[in-house]
């Protein structure tokens, strides 16, 4: 610099005036450079989970392992939000870790004693490990529940006491709205169990009473029925399987139970159950096999006692007088 500019005090600072902030500004466009390559590399990344060949990292565990065609449907719109959710996340850990390492790299050019500020943050760092245990556990579980694909928006879940539809899903907080329209805020770490009802497939599981009318002729209505309901053309393709009737699942006092079974998918499992319901009623009551149920059952008790029970007097004389045919 001296034989350049034939300056002594200018060649003697250049270190400090030249060289350091060309250091400094390498540093952040190096870790600039390396934020943007990471972020293009993350996009890419989550840009295919839209498709159908997608990276095994994004790919739900129930696709990893050998299933049926029906078992591994999933949703696109789903497994875009999804994928674009872990992308958001890669992103951010991303992202403050190159400009963690790029900030201690300056503040090691302009003379910092790193040593005294890394033993210091590492004290830190554990004080609030211990003060943020529920929060970090949340926030592990919620990344392994987005990439294990349990539930997403829309799905109708069970989470334990709170039961509904699930309307937003993040790293901390799932939110559940229920049948009554309460809106439930639960922790991811606290969730133990999930019960998903809308993914893949349901199972319509209907039983009805038929009391001690002939089995056989009750199983061939309803079968017929269930069949009927299956043809029309609007149900057509939402049962995965032609609807059975397995015939009787149990006895009891009032007589036999017939149980009807149809594999339907998830979205359609509640308007199935009807519609068949709907169908079976009208059936038995078609083919007059609901009267014979009434008739065979036995009347209702009455819950007073009769007169004669609780007579004015006490006397064996007088209940004896009281009962029919006179005895005591």
């Amino acid at each position: 610099m001296y034989e350049w500019t034939n300056n002594e005090w200018f060649a003697t600072s250049s270190y400090v005036i030249l060289i350091k902030p060309l250091r400094i500004a390498m540093i952040i466009v190096v870790a600039m450079l390396i934020r943007w390559l990471l972020h293009r590399a993350i996009t890419r990344l989550a840009s295919s989970g839209s498709r159908a060949s997608m990276p095994a990292l994004l790919r739900p565990l129930k696709e990893k392992v050998a299933v049926t065609a029906e078992e591994g449907q999933f949703i696109p719109e789903r497994r875009r939000q999804r994928a674009e959710a872990i992308g958001s996340v890669l992103r951010s850990f991303v992202s403050a870790v190159i400009f963690t390492m790029a900030g201690l790299l300056v503040l090691g050019e302009l003379g910092f004693n790193l040593a005294p500020l890394l033993a210091s943050a590492g004290i830190v760092g554990v004080a609030i490990g211990f003060g943020a245990q529920s929060l970090v556990k949340d926030l592990i579980a919620g990344l392994f529940m987005l990439l294990e694909d349990q539930y997403g928006v829309g799905d109708t879940v069970d989470l334990g006491e709170a039961t509904g539809v699930v309307e937003s899903v993040g790293l901390r907080i799932t939110t559940v709205r229920d049948a009554r329209g309460v809106l439930w805020y639960i922790r991811n770490g606290e969730i133990i169990r999930v019960g998903n009802k809308s993914q893949g497939w349901a199972m319509v599981v209907i039983d009805i009473p038929i009391g001690f009318v002939n089995a056989e002729e009750a199983v061939g209505v309803l079968k017929t029925a269930a069949e009927s309901v299956a043809a029309e053309p609007e149900h057509q393709t939402e049962f995965l399987e032609p609807p059975d009737v397995i015939g009787v699942e149990q006895l009891t006092v009032d007589g036999a139970v017939i149980r009807t079974i149809a594999k339907t998918t998830s979205d359609a499992q509640v308007t199935i159950q009807r519609e068949l319901r709907r169908a079976l009623t009208e059936a038995l009551d078609a083919s007059g096999i609901s009267e014979r149920i009434a008739a065979s059952r036995l009347g209702p008790r009455s819950a007073i006692p009769p007169a004669w029970f609780n007579g004015p007097e006490n006397s064996s004389s007088s209940i004896g007088d009281q009962r029919p045919g006179g005895a005591t």
